[in-house]
């Protein structure tokens, strides 16, 4: 594709609505000639500071903003970060959804739950296709991951393709035997790269990743040489390390058994689509498995993340329904910990160990690699695509830096490096890149059945409760004169216990009944006035007393 001079006039933008200075919720609207397509509809997880909160996704207002002008959305692979809005999402646009077979089913595992189905016009996609949509062409192209059928997706604009690497790795010898299409990176650098928007998680790690198939030997080895049952904790998704367990505890004469309603479903989903093939006989039910000598079973499990609802951690603390980690037993964590997630995993560590079974973790171990490409793949990339404009994404700031520097050293132009964040619009053409003003684009909580009512202001109360607790403060007043006839009485939770401070809670009683009386002794008679008068003199008092500061809840009943 030749770049004319007025094709290199036309504009391109990138909206980065999620993945960008973060790791998770991935979505970037690419639009081009009036419309929008949109790569990847990812969630998160919250932080420690969002209490209550089940998952975040991004704020699509500027998609509902523009939402004739969305064509469609393609899905680059069936991880959360790229596929867990993606029922939120459907609840406003309608519009084609573009994604591999295994993607797709799981796709549809999920809009299952929700009570939803992939609009009309969506349809499985496979490497090297081209899909017309609107002013663009999209090519899938392979790349290896942590996840099967996972693939990057060029979008073809009349300035130059669009790359979107989406989480990659170059594996040459990966376990399906399908590597990435270097051909296919090459030939887009052939026929003119706009921009490569690149994968940048392990822009920090020098060399190259591993291949998934490195951690079978170390494997084997540890099913080969347990004495007990064997515990294989891993990402429910890496169907390609449950393959080799599998394979691993075959060679043991070992039974298989899956605990974890994730693991289970990801393990149903790729068997059924012909991504995993385990022996006849050798996956069993966990029901049976645990009446079967411990040196006959391998279980795997969720949990390597040591969260407190997960399989393995319910074993680890001996309240499992099905099975029980025992003294003899060994426990693999095939996995290294998310950042953030580090005491928990400790957390469960220690507890296996407690129970007397010999845990296998950490690098030095070998049976856990990463999904993502490290430095010097990431360099071979930029070689191939060539690109004119160069965007890290999917990274903290940190590692887009990080990134952004390998493209300096491959060639790329200081001016047409972008280092954006989320809520920043950058405008492309082929000789000039630049931000073109912000749009909305944080993240809207999901609490139960509830999109985005969840804000800053809940949280803090939230966070508030978890720290200091609750003083609620009830008093019945007569509703002519406005004096005191019950109560005060105060109900403290999570603050003090009332049997030990005694004391501490009778003063703040006569506190209260001052701030009812007014300064002059006429009683207050306006109910907001009340209400704040007594929130002011208890958090006075109580901070000078206890330098803690607990919600304080009024309530005036009118007698």
């Amino acid at each position: 594709m030749r770049t004319t001079a007025a094709a290199s006039e036309r504009r391109v933008y990138l909206r980065p609505l999620g993945g960008v200075g973060e790791v998770g919720k991935n979505m970037m609207a690419l639009e081009y000639a009036g419309k929008i397509l949109v790569i990847d509809c990812g969630l998160t997880f919250p932080d420690k500071d969002a209490p209550g909160i089940d998952v975040v996704i991004p704020d699509m207002t500027y998609l509902k903003e523009n939402a004739g002008r969305v064509v469609g959305l393609f899905i680059t692979h069936g991880h959360e970060d790229h596929v867990g809005a993606l029922p939120y999402f459907l609840r406003d646009f309608q519009v084609p959804v573009f994604a591999t077979r295994f993607t797709t089913a799981i796709a549809n595992e999920k809009l299952k739950e929700h009570g939803l189905r992939l609009p009309s016009g969506s349809r499985v996609v496979h490497p090297g296709e081209t899909i017309p949509l609107g002013p663009f062409k999209l090519r899938p192209f392979r790349v290896n991951h942590s996840i099967p059928d996972s693939v990057g997706v060029a979008v073809q604009t009349d300035p130059g393709w669009v790359v979107f690497t989406g989480d990659f790795k170059i594996d040459y010898t990966p376990v399906d035997g399908q590597p990435a299409d270097l051909d296919r990176l090459a030939q887009f650098g052939r026929e003119g790269v706009l921009c490569l928007c690149g994968d940048s998680t392990n822009a920090e790690r020098p060399g190259v990743t591993p291949s998934e198939r490195d951690v079978g030997p170390g494997l084997a080895d540890a099913v080969a040489l347990a004495e007990g049952r064997v515990f294989v904790a891993t990402f429910a998704s890496n169907v390609h390390r449950v393959q080799q367990v599998i394979e691993a505890a075959q060679r043991a004469k070992r039974k298989v058994a899956f605990s974890g309603r994730s693991l289970e479903q990801t393990v149903a989903l790729a068997v059924e689509e012909g991504f995993l093939s385990p022996p006849h006989g050798v996956v069993v039910p966990l029901d049976e498995a645990a009446k079967l000598p411990p040196e006959k079973v391998v279980v795997i499990t969720t949990g390597s993340q040591g969260e407190a609802l997960s399989a393995l951690a319910r074993m680890a603390r001996g309240d499992h329904r099905q099975i029980q980690v025992q003294k003899g037993d060994t426990v693999v964590i095939s996995a290294t910990p998310i950042p953030g997630n580090e005491k928990d995993v400790q957390r469960t560590i220690d507890n296996l160990y407690r129970l007397g079974a010999k845990v296998i973790y950490g690098p030095e171990a070998r049976v856990h690699v990463s999904g993502h490409g490290s430095r010097d793949e990431m360099k071979l990339v930029i070689r191939l695509v060539r690109p004119r404009h160069f965007v890290p994404v999917h990274g903290e700031y940190r590692m887009l830096v990080h990134h952004a520097e390998l493209a300096r050293a491959c060639g790329v132009p200081e001016e047409r490096i972008h280092v954006i964040e989320n809520g920043q619009a950058l405008e492309l053409t082929w000789d000039r890149g630049r931000v073109a003003g912000t749009f909305p684009a944080g993240g809207v909580f999901v609490d139960g059945l509830g999109v985005g009512d969840v804000g800053n202001i809940v949280l803090r109360d939230r966070r508030q409760l978890s720290e200091d607790g609750i003083l609620i403060v009830v008093v019945g007043l007569e509703k002519r004169t406005s004096q005191v006839v019950a109560g005060p009485d105060i109900i403290s939770r999570g603050f003090v216990y009332v049997r030990e401070s005694e004391k501490l809670l009778e003063e703040a009683r006569q506190r209260v009944m001052q701030a009812l009386t007014g300064r002059n002794g006429t009683p207050v008679t306006e109910w907001s006035t009340i209400k704040s008068l007594v929130r002011d003199a208890l958090a006075h008092f109580l901070f000078e007393k206890t330098k803690r500061r607990p919600m304080i809840l009024p309530i005036v009943l009118e007698i």
